[in-house]
């Protein structure tokens, strides 16, 4: 496991690093992408600590829907939950994992090709 005090994803929960919000719940939080790839470029993170997707999977199942649902009311709130949105889990590093805090990628505004790019 991480270890927290350096997770910039739990230093945004506390309020100790600046984002901006576009969603909270009592168990998750949606902030814009320093970095977007889409027009709409949102992470939804659990603001408990889990390093990967599988890990969350495995302390708390029930989170990955709550997680998923948040995402969706975020679309719905941004105005592509109709036209349509790509929601990504890079899990690990050889799955593209730059920051070990799970968190989903809601991304969409435009016409998400495979592959990505």
């Amino acid at each position: 496991m991480t270890d927290t005090t350096d997770c910039v994803f739990c230093r945004i929960v506390t309020g100790e690093m600046p984002a901006t919000t576009v969603g909270e719940t009592e168990r998750t939080l949606g902030f814009r992408d320093i970095n977007p790839q889409a027009p709409t470029h949102v992470l939804v993170i659990p603001k408990a600590h889990h390093d990967t997707a599988a890990a969350m999977a495995t302390a708390d199942g029930e989170l990955f829907g709550e997680l998923i649902n948040h995402a969706h009311r975020i679309a719905a709130n941004e105005g592509i939950a109709d036209s349509g949105y790509r929601l990504v889990f890079n899990t690990g590093d050889e799955g593209g994992q730059t920051v070990h805090h799970v968190h989903c990628h809601l991304l969409g505004g435009r016409v998400m090709t495979w592959p990505p790019g």
